[in-house]
């Protein structure tokens, strides 16, 4: 199938975890990197919509702050993680560090920015506390970001 996720044997994974979904190398000769950054077990449990909102707004916003690789920060439709898209090849440590420090902003902040009816196309759906909430889990379960496969 054309779509990376799509190829990828839901049953075989062991989240939470970081995963390099795919490496494109532009014409230009440049490299972008796609990152599962999976925060639920597909197919057993899901964020909550108010919380991956939420930290949607927060990631896309507080990890610009590390990093100036960041292009692209979107939920999975499935509501089990998100893609993390950077420009370069970073290591796998360099995107864990980029998310640690992230989350650990998230854990910090006092409003979800851009959570109004002017910046947000759903600002009603927003809960910082359920955000951080799933960025704490998230934290907690930093030694096991590296296993993947169940």
């Amino acid at each position: 199938m054309n779509v990376e996720s799509f190829n990828l044997d839901h049953r075989a994974v062991a989240a939470p975890y970081i995963r390099l979904a795919s490496e494109k190398q532009l014409d230009g000769g440049s490299t972008i990197t796609k990152w599962d950054i999976r925060f639920k077990q597909p197919n057993a449990e899901a964020l909550e919509m108010p919380a991956l909102h939420s930290l949607e707004h927060l990631f896309a916003e507080l990890s610009r702050n590390h990093s100036d690789k960041v292009i692209d920060f979107g939920p999975m439709g499935c509501q089990t993680g998100f893609y993390l898209t950077l420009d370069g090849a970073p290591q796998w440590s360099e995107v864990a560090e980029l998310v640690e420090q992230t989350l650990t902003d998230v854990m910090s902040a006092e409003a979800v920015p851009a959570a109004n009816i002017e910046q947000c196309g759903w600002a009603a759906s927003h809960s910082l506390v359920d955000a951080q909430r799933e960025a704490a889990a998230f934290l907690a379960a930093r030694e096991a970001w590296e296993q993947v496969w169940a």
